[in-house]
Parts: C-alpha cells; sequence; structure tokens
C-alpha cells in the first residue's frame, strides 16, 4: 500500500473518531450529517460527503443508528470507556477499567487493534454483548505501557524478526536490515517499537542495545532488568553530578546540625552490604533512661530537587535486588560513598532520637539534622552471636538496645501487628554466577532489633506530621498505607486453613490479627509454613504510598511512613523533605504534585519485586536444569484450570505439573475448594497436599519448570 493510501486510512479513522465524539459531547442528541459537519466546522462539500458517509459505515457497524431519515444516534450512551489491557494466554483481552463497580470488558484477539498488554485504551462497549461479560474494540490507543522488549534476534539475508521474552507480546518485531545495529542472528538484545503501519500485522522495531549470548549470566540478568523498564546504567549527566559532589563536611554545616560524634553508635547490616541506610547510637541519661538515637543517611541534603540526579532518582524509584547483584537508585558515588554511614567516617544524618524508659516507653522524642560517626559496622550474624553468647564489641549496648527492641515488639503484636515470617530463599552461586546450592535465610534476634527501631522511627514521623494542622488543614505527607483485608478473601482463606486444623476468628480486624499470628506461630517449620503464609498475604490488600492519611493494617499503626532507607527509596528521600520543611515552618506542601510523585513509587516498587522475583525463577530453573530426571517430595503451593504449581520441599523451587500429564484420571479445578478433582475416581489434590514429583523438563527462556506426578 503506498504512503498516501496509509495516510488517508489514519485521517479517516481520526475523522471517525471525532464524529463520534459529537455524540458523545451533545448527550446522544440525535443529529443530521449537516450538523456533525457544522459542530466540526467543516464548511466544503467534499468533506461533508465524507462525515456522511462516516455515519452511514458507524451505522452498518451497529455503533450508530438512524433514528428518522438521516438522523443518527450512538446506539448507547457512555459506550466508550477507558482502561488498561490486560492480555490472556490465547491472545484475547480484558479492558480493566478505572472504575471499580464496571466489569471487565472482553476483547476478541482480532478486535485488539495494535494494543498491546498493559496499554492504555479507549474502548467501544457493544450495545448487546454474548455470555457473561460486556464486549467490544479498542478504538484508540492512548498511551502504550512499553515501546522496548527483550528477546532474540532471528535473521535471515533480507531482514530480521525480533522474537519478545514476554509471554504476554503475542508479535514478533520485524527488524529492517539497516536497524541491526550490529546484532548478529541469535543473539540477546533490546529492540523498541518505532512503527506499526495501521494494516501491518507486525510493529517494525530497531535493536537498541545487545544484551549478550543468551543463558549466560549478565546477559539474563540485564535482560530481566529491562524487561521491566529499569536502566542498565546511570546516564553520563547524572553520574558526572554525582562526581561533582564535595566530600568535605564543612565547619558551616557542622554547626547546623546536632553533634552525635562522640556517643557510641554502630551499623548492623547483611554481610555483603554495600550501602549503609541506617544507624543506631545508645547512651544511658543521667536520669536513668536510655536515648537511643535512629541515624538515617541525609540523602536529601546532596540531591537537590529538580536536578539531573533527583529525576533519576525519581524515575527509578527504588533500587533492585535480583539474585546476585543490586541495581541501586543512586549512583555508586552516592549510595556506597558519600550517603553510605561506613565506620570510622563522619557523615550526614537525618536522625529520629527517643528517649525511652525501662519499659521501652517513649519519654522525649527530637528530629532533625546531625552527624554521626559510626565506632563500628556489624553484620547480623555479629550481633547474633554477641546476643547469644553474650560477648563481643558493645555487648552491653546490644543487650539493652536488644531488651528494648522486645518490648515495642510485644506491645505491637498486642496492638493487632500480624507476624508474617516469609521463608526467603538465596542461592550459593560460582563465579559465573551459576546456582550450585539453595537455602533459606533465617531471621533472628539481631535482624528484629533493627527492624523495630525502625518501625519506630516510621511510625514516630509519621505520627508527628500527622498532627500538624487540622481536619482539611492537615499537613500533606507520604504515608505508607495498609488496608484491612476484604472481607470475602479473608473468609476463603479462614476456611482452607481449617483443613489444617487453623481457626481464624474474623470478627474483629484484632481478633483476625491475633488468629493469624497463632497461625503463623504454630506454622512456623512446618511443612505447610510457605503455602499458608503465601496464601495469608495474598488475602491481605497490598501497602502503597499516598498522602491520604491512613492506618496500617497489618502492622497495627495509626500511621506510618517510611524514613529509613532513602539510600534505596524515593518515598523516604520525600518524607526527608517535607519533614525538613515543616520543621522549619514550612507551610502544607501541593497535595496533587506529592500525589503522583507516590502513584509512580507504588509502580516501580511492583516492578521492582516482579524484577526480583523473574530473578529467583530463572535461578530456579538454572538450578533444576541438572536435575531434570531427579525425584523430590513438594508441597501443592498453587492450583489453575491447566495444572498445579508444587513447590520442593528441599530447595523450595516451583514447577508446574499440566493436568494433561496426570493419566490416571480427567482432572478439573474446584477453585473453591483450591483442589483438582478426577472426574471418575474423584482423586483429589489440594493446596498444601505433599506429592512426589519428578523433573519433567526445564525451559531456561521461559524460566518455566515442568514436573511430573509420581503415583504410588
Amino acid at each position: 500500500m503506498s504512503k498516501h493510501k496509509k495516510n488517508n486510512s489514519s485521517i479517516h479513522q481520526v475523522l471517525t473518531q471525532m464524529v463520534l465524539d459529537i455524540f458523545e459531547q451533545n448527550g446522544n442528541t440525535p443529529l443530521n450529517y449537516k450538523q456533525v459537519s457544522a459542530k466540526l466546522n467543516v464548511r466544503d462539500p467534499e468533506s461533508r460527503e465524507i462525515i456522511h458517509e462516516i455515519l452511514q459505515e458507524e451505522v452498518k457497524k451497529s455503533v450508530l443508528k438512524e433514528i428518522t431519515h438521516g438522523k443518527y444516534q450512538l446506539l448507547e450512551l457512555k459506550t466508550f470507556i477507558e482502561g488498561v489491557v490486560d492480555l490472556t494466554n490465547d491472545g484475547s483481552a480484558f479492558i480493566v477499567t478505572d472504575d471499580e463497580a464496571e466489569s471487565d470488558i472482553f476483547i476478541a484477539p482480532r478486535k485488539l487493534r495494535t494494543a498491546l498488554n498493559g496499554d492504555r485504551v479507549k474502548v467501544y462497549v457493544y450495545a448487546k454483548s454474548k455470555g457473561k461479560h460486556k464486549e467490544g474494540e479498542v478504538i484508540e490507543i492512548i498511551h502504550r505501557a512499553k515501546m522496548e522488549f527483550t528477546g532474540i534476534v532471528k535473521l535471515s539475508e533480507r531482514y530480521a524478526f525480533f522474537v519478545p521474552d514476554d509471554r504476554k507480546m503475542m508479535h514478533d518485531i520485524f527488524i529492517p536490515i539497516t536497524e541491526l545495529n550490529g546484532a548478529k542472528n541469535g543473539i540477546k538484545a533490546i529492540a523498541e517499537i518505532i512503527d506499526w503501519p495501521t494494516e501491518a500485522k507486525n510493529p517494525i522495531g530497531r535493536i537498541k542495545h545487545i544484551l549478550g549470548t543468551q543463558g549466560e549470566n549478565d546477559t539474563e540478568m540485564n535482560a530481566i532488568l529491562a524487561e521491566y523498564g529499569f536502566p542498565l546504567s546511570f546516564p553520563a549527566e547524572v553520574e558526572h553530578d554525582a562526581e561533582e559532589i564535595p566530600d568535605v563536611i564543612t565547619p558551616e554545616e557542622i554547626a547546623k546540625r546536632r553533634d552525635f560524634r562522640k556517643i557510641t553508635t554502630f551499623t548492623i547490616d547483611p554481610f555483603d552490604a554495600k550501602d549503609f541506610d541506617d544507624a543506631l547510637s545508645y547512651q544511658v541519661l543521667e536520669n536513668g533512661n536510655y536515648e537511643v538515637g535512629v541515624h538515617i543517611a541525609d540523602v536529601s541534603h546532596y540531591i537537590i530537587p529538580d536536578s539531573a540526579l533527583d529525576k533519576e532518582a525519581l524515575d527509578r524509584a527504588t533500587s533492585v535486588y535480583l539474585v546476585d547483584r543490586v541495581i541501586p537508585m543512586l549512583p555508586e558515588r552516592l549510595s556506597n560513598g558519600l550517603c553510605s554511614l561506613r565506620p570510622k567516617e563522619e557523615k550526614l544524618c537525618f536522625s529520629a532520637v527517643f528517649e525511652m524508659d525501662e519499659n521501652a516507653n517513649i519519654i522525649t522524642e527530637w528530629y532533625g539534622k546531625t552527624i554521626i560517626y559510626s565506632d563500628r559496622r556489624f553484620t547480623y550474624e555479629e550481633v547474633q552471636e554477641v546476643i547469644e553468647t553474650g560477648e563481643g564489641d558493645f555487648k552491653e549496648e546490644i543487650f539493652k538496645l536488644n531488651a528494648l527492641a522486645y518490648k515495642l515488639r510485644d506491645r505491637k503484636f498486642k496492638n493487632g501487628a500480624i507476624s508474617f515470617e516469609t521463608t526467603e530463599v538465596k542461592f550459593k552461586l560460582d563465579e559465573t554466577g551459576k546456582p550450585t546450592g539453595v537455602y533459606v535465610k533465617e531471621r533472628k534476634d539481631a535482624h528484629k532489633l533493627i527492624e523495630d527501631f525502625m518501625l519506630l522511627a516510621n511510625r514516630k514521623v509519621a505520627e508527628r506530621v500527622s498532627k500538624m494542622g487540622k481536619g482539611k488543614h492537615k499537613y500533606t505527607f507520604v504515608y505508607r498505607v495498609h488496608d484491612s483485608p476484604k472481607p470475602d478473601a479473608l473468609a476463603n482463606f479462614a476456611q482452607f486453613a481449617a483443613r489444617f486444623g487453623y481457626k481464624i476468628n474474623t470478627k474483629s480486624d484484632k481478633e483476625t490479627a491475633k488468629s493469624l499470628n497463632y497461625l503463623m506461630e504454630d506454622v512456623e517449620g512446618k511443612k505447610e509454613q510457605n503455602v499458608l503464609t503465601h496464601l495469608a498475604i495474598r488475602s491481605m490488600a497490598k501497602a502503597i504510598y499516598t498522602t491520604k492519611s491512613s492506618s496500617h493494617y497489618g502492622l497495627a499503626f495509626d500511621h506510618y511512613t517510611h524514613f529509613t532507607s532513602p539510600i534505596r527509596r524515593y518515598p523516604d528521600v520525600m518524607v526527608h523533605r517535607l519533614l525538613f520543611h515543616y520543621l522549619n515552618g514550612g507551610q502544607s506542601a501541593n497535595a496533587e504534585f506529592y500525589e503522583k510523585l507516590c502513584s509512580h513509587s507504588s509502580l516501580m516498587e511492583k516492578k521492582a519485586a516482579d524484577a526480583e522475583r523473574s530473578s529467583v525463577k530463572y535461578k530456579q530453573a538454572e538450578y533444576l536444569r541438572d536435575q531434570v530426571g531427579n525425584t523430590f517430595m513438594g508441597i501443592i503451593s498453587g492450583v489453575t484450570e491447566w495444572g498445579m504449581y508444587v513447590e520442593i520441599i528441599e530447595n523450595k523451587c516451583e514447577g508446574m505439573i499440566r493436568l494433561r500429564d496426570i493419566s490416571d484420571d480427567f482432572y478439573t479445578l474446584d477453585e473453591k475448594n483450591y483442589a483438582i478433582i478426577g472426574q471418575r475416581k474423584k482423586k483429589i489434590y489440594q493446596l498444601g497436599d505433599e506429592v512426589k514429583i519428578k523433573v519433567k523438563h526445564v525451559d531456561l527462556t521461559k524460566k518455566q519448570i515442568d514436573f511430573s506426578l509420581v503415583q504410588d
């Protein structure tokens, strides 16, 4: 097709949409072609005739109806809705609308046009829809969710295709030879869509970045980052700005701050940590009380709002923790250098300082800028050894801090906090990044000590700001909010937990939390721990960032925020800025502006979690690739229409047994009871059941592990 015809087709599409919009904008008043033309300010006879033709075309498509001769009207007002494409495995999609009361709209594959998963689109909803779902077709793509994809280059003599990794990207991307950017056949790369002509089946793209050889550790980890939209490096301007920041702390700066350099201070972090966000200081006061300082890296001192550094940090919004690497939110000069609270160095902090009595009651609290000097860098293991043996550096300080943390923790649980102790899987990697072993990370008192003082600082900072202003004049702030679970989700979980002999009381939030904690305590170390914990978490609402002050259900705090990790979370940087502004008499900030930043931060947090999960899945697949044919005992961890997921007890790797591969019966899903049931023999496989499996097949590219059921 010629370029001229393409343009005409595109113009016709736009004009059609403008015509239909006129009916919407005018309350669906019946209009003839002359009236529509007048409202579009179209006066020449030729264009008016085109509008007449469009009206007749839309009648044939059942979008408009001709109510009297020459007068038209939309079949149904509010026929057009906006929403986000949620693609299914068969190429059809559902449009998830912004209105929670509105049901999802089903879109057949041919009616999707060029819309891709996650795109924001405008949809025409048919007046009459078949089946239980409303049906429609995409008429406009408002915003593309992504234009870049990771995948494999397939090269021929005159052209190339790019096969995306993303299973929800149903189209290969056509790559002209001139747009290969040096990519060879079979190489893993990032491709960018640059055009998608209306009548073309496939989008046209170019190779933007070559990742490397498929299967190599660096290639695959970088591909995961790119897939979720995280950049692989910092822009030169950002790196330059970071390098230009002076590392000397001037006497003038020290004079503005409270000096903690002579007070015992130390950090407690994982053994492989490079960025130290937080430190604790401790001293006994003359009145016998204890002063505990929670000192947080003063990132906002170094990052100026709207600078290149600030914009990059906001775009990323979070550091990403893959199996074998950390992708920092800030350049290394800041994350591991200037801001990191390294031992034996003077560092600038923003601190929350608490005077506490023997029972961990807060007597006084203070917030402000400080300068500290960390006397010692502890690992969790070193602090745990001091707690268990009673010997080691700063043993008195550690003992007392641990005792105070216990009291804070007990009070938190008595108030209705929920203790979700999920098992965190870690891999032993060789020098090439290949997994040689799997182990479960333990959480002991040393971890909980730090966690409880960080929770205290986060809660108290949120409470402090929430008390500023009254009613409509409350001060804008960034909160971490966690809604209570939906009753039906909780009821389903309680019903399932009962099968294992656990009782969940859902009469009130406090009773629910109490019984969930009993459950978490009872289940610890048992084979069903992971299944029940993950299912309980799934029944909960998701925590988000927002300016709308509300409680944190999981922690049972009326107000909560994130103040303690500004090196790795952008919301903490916002919290530092707002708190400092208010402590210095500033007026309430613009709520709409900060709400947008909160929404972005929540979205990026989810993307980071998905990327982290993807890297774990890849390493699990890589670990089991050499064990195809081996048998293991596992726990059924999920059930779907097409199969059941099983988590191997020994190494926590998860794979799927496909229903079509279970040969002794025809099995179907019983969604309500989380079970797979044989239709003839009525044999039941239920979530939490123990089964014997064999590793059948591993697909590294898709990060898929297939098991077969070993039946007795």
